[in-house]
């Protein structure tokens, strides 16, 4: 069973709970200290502040916190989820849809940063890799070093490598990122990693020369990106093998 992350449990509790405790410090202001719609505004700082933390779903429950507050707490009749004028009633409306719409672009900006330091990462990654082929003194350097990197980038409980012959049917990692079952193609994304060794072979200039066996840490669910990605740094190790099994032994 897969649990959310604990920086994704924080953010759902501050989306409940944030906007709560915002409208509780504002009620000493609302009999004519401060406009509803200022309430509002406040409320909407509020919303993005959590979305800009968390995620779509965290900013969305914020949004709906938001407006729930301050129709308890600052629309006639007090205390009451009612709204008896109709100006309340709209600043409600636009509270509600306006936080929805903020919570959701803060929380893409913030996947787009994470998105530009992890492409940074990966690119480093595959750039120091490939570097290490072109000077390591054997392969087998190479295959330590693309181990280390393919347990980071899939988050793996353990990663070796067998040289030589395939044995069994273990779900296998393609050069699409897709992993198969037999025939059939595993949801990574709605099943996570199978709960089996995963294997990924490797090739140099279309030879064979092994595959990596990988094991999935349970729950796990990495992103098609982190697993081509993955690919790419066994093709690494392919070339390596390959440039040690050619004649000359150049690279």
């Amino acid at each position: 069973m897969a649990f959310l992350p604990i920086r994704d449990t924080v953010a759902v509790a501050a989306a409940v709970l944030a906007p709560l405790l915002a409208a509780a410090l504002l009620v000493p202001l609302r009999e004519g200290f401060i406009s509803n719609a200022n309430i509002a505004l406040i409320m909407v700082v509020v919303v993005v502040a959590v979305a800009a933390v968390g995620s779509r779903v965290a900013g969305a429950l914020a949004a709906i916190s938001a407006a729930i507050w301050f129709d308890f707490l600052f629309t006639h009749p007090y205390n009451e989820f009612a709204i008896l004028k109709p100006g309340d009633l709209q600043t409600a409306f636009l509270l509600l849809v306006v936080g929805l719409a903020t919570s959701q672009i803060a929380a893409w900006a913030r996947r787009l940063r994470v998105i530009a330091v992890t492409d940074a990462d990966y690119l480093a990654r595959i750039h120091d890799t490939a570097a290490l082929a072109q000077t390591a003194s054997s392969p087998s350097e190479v295959i330590d070093e693309v181990q280390d990197q393919l347990a980071d980038v899939l988050q793996l409980r353990g990663c070796r490598f067998e040289y030589g012959t395939l044995l069994g049917h273990p779900p296998r990692l393609e050069q699409d990122g897709t992993i198969m079952m037999g025939h059939w193609h595993w949801d990574v994304e709605r099943r996570g990693l199978p709960d089996r060794e995963i294997e990924l072979r490797t090739f140099g200039n279309g030879h064979y020369y092994g595959r990596f066996m990988l094991q999935p840490t349970p729950g796990t669910s990495p992103s098609l990106q982190a697993r081509l990605v993955a690919v790419t740094l066994a093709d690494q190790a392919g070339h390596a093998l390959d440039a040690a099994a050619s004649p000359t032994g150049t690279r």
